[in-house]
């Protein structure tokens, strides 16, 4: 059973002219399902292939094209309603929302607004301070993605790709529980883990896999608790939104830059208009895109090419049942089996690849020294060469190897870096380099006690300032291990310098 127990973090408050005020935030993600097909087709959904080449002609609404519902999308949305202990509607149906763009073959969006397939659920969002805020989902819904336009190729005229249109979207809508810029990119962070650990999205914010659209408004001190008291959005501010956002930075950006124009306006006897806002992280201001839309306004209707969508409990508890550790459970359980501080433990659960490096290299051996090597060393290293863990030259074969030469006294950790430098730019078993290399600590007592003596004899003076001054013995236990050319058991040089002094 894990423990969730945590302490709520501060509000957020900006301070106005006349009045201090707190933010409140929603967000709606878009997140592309990992699939090979389109959510109606069986169109490819690989990134980066020529523009429009990966368009059936389902998705470029050709007359008589009819929509064929993909089950492995089904499936995935699914398992993220799983993995974020929401509730899963047996029976849900598709609706079309009209709009009329030129990237939009079909002049309407196949999505679910009246009976979406995952109703509510909920992210717990640890932040840096030890506090963390538990954040509802209102619901999931699957939806078909748009095409996209592009603008920059040529001066006057505009370009195409429907290479994106028709790949399935979750959309995953949150409750107003967000109340900060921190909280919000941490909310984002957080959910993309999880949707990664499961398998249901690959959360590339760069390439438009994930997206959120920002929902901002403010509050006097004490409206939100009436609020919640409530669930009367009336104690709220009027929210805007701001669309396609793609980027953690620019997302704490835009709803600070926001929030302070809400205030502005409301101070000044203002009102706060309900609309669609774009950021500009140049000019650090949001811009008016459009009026906010209702639901009548898409003119929403249940599609007729789509019979309702009906699955069966028994599948979802087939699904559930191969859902895998997912992060809060895999850090508590780190914690726990490996003794590793709740910082550690965050750092190597933060995506699976660097759990799974962590959690070979652990095997058998001490927890923390392994985090250690994995965290400092390791990814260290890799950030300094800009690569990523699964690209690592040092197996965690190679880093456990060096972990037990070290754990057997076989090397001091001074070798052991410089074996590690070895092992990551030539590779090799660290016990046969260590072996070949003449690169074994030395431990034999009479040899580190002749050293000693030697270096003693050649400095009375820094001998009488030692013994007045415990604290000046480093210098000769510095000179032993650069005499013995760093070979020397740090532990037995110091115990027998100490010896040596006080005789």
């Amino acid at each position: 059973m894990l423990d969730l127990t945590y302490d709520t973090p501060k509000v957020r408050t900006i301070a106005g002219a006349k009045h201090d005020w707190e933010l409140v935030i929603g967000m709606e993600v878009h997140a592309q399902v990992l699939s090979n097909a389109k959510l109606f087709s069986a169109a490819s959904t690989k990134f980066g292939a020529e523009p429009n080449s990966n368009v059936s002609f389902v998705d470029a609404a050709m007359p008589g094209m009819l929509p064929t519902i993909n089950e492995f999308c089904v499936e995935q949305a699914v398992r993220t309603g799983l993995g974020l202990k929401a509730e899963i509607n047996l029976e849900s149906a598709f609706d079309r929302k009209n709009y009329f763009y030129p990237d939009l073959p079909q002049g309407y969006q196949i999505s679910q607004l009246y009976h979406p397939i995952v109703g509510e659920g909920e992210v717990l969002v640890e932040l840096g301070d030890g506090t963390a805020r538990l954040v509802r989902v209102e619901r999931i819904h699957l939806e078909q993605d748009a095409g996209k336009s592009i603008h920059d190729m040529d001066p006057n005229m505009s370009f195409v790709d429907l290479n994106r249109t028709g790949v399935a979207l979750m959309e995953i809508v949150s409750r107003p529980d967000i109340r900060g810029p921190e909280e919000a990119a941490a909310y984002l962070t957080k959910l993309r883990q999880i949707l990664r650990y499961l398998g249901t999205c690959n959360g590339d914010m760069q390439s438009g896999a994930m997206r959120a659209d920002v929902n901002v408004s403010i509050c006097l001190p004490g409206q939100y608790e009436k609020y919640q008291a409530t669930q009367d959005f009336s104690h709220l501010g009027t929210r805007c939104e701001i669309k396609n956002m793609n980027s953690m930075r620019f997302i704490q950006q835009a709803i600070e830059v926001e929030a302070r124009r809400q205030i502005a306006i409301v101070e000044s006897g203002g009102e706060v208009v309900q609309e669609t806002r774009l950021f500009d992280p140049d000019k650090q201001e949001t811009r008016s895109m459009r009026s906010k839309e209702e639901a009548h306004d898409y003119r929403y209707f249940p599609d007729p090419d789509l019979l309702p969508l009906v699955i069966e409990q028994a599948w979802v508890d087939q699904i559930e049942a191969t859902l895998p550790e997912l992060p809060d459970a895999k850090k508590a359980r780190f914690i726990k089996d490996f003794g590793l501080s709740d910082y550690d433990a965050s750092v190597l659960t933060s995506d699976l690849d660097s759990a799974g490096y962590f959690e070979a290299t652990a095997q058998g051996r001490d927890g923390k020294m392994a985090a250690n090597w994995v965290i400092n060393e390791l990814f260290g290293r890799l950030k300094k060469d800009e690569k990523a863990i699964t690209d690592s030259p040092v197996t965690p074969a190679q880093l456990g190897g060096v972990i037990d030469l070290i754990a057997s006294d076989a090397i001091s950790g001074k070798i052991a870096k410089d074996l590690f430098e070895i092992v990551y730019t030539e590779g090799g078993d660290p016990a046969v380099i260590v072996e070949e290399r003449g690169m074994k600590q030395v431990t034999d007592t009479s040899a580190i006690e002749a050293a000693v003596d030697e270096i003693i004899a050649a400095n009375p003076d820094q001998v009488e300032k030692a013994r007045e001054n415990p604290k000046l013995a480093g210098w000769f236990v510095g000179q032993t291990m650069k005499a013995t050319g760093g070979k020397a058991n740090p532990k037995a040089v110091n115990e027998i310098v100490a010896k040596k002094l006080n005789s």
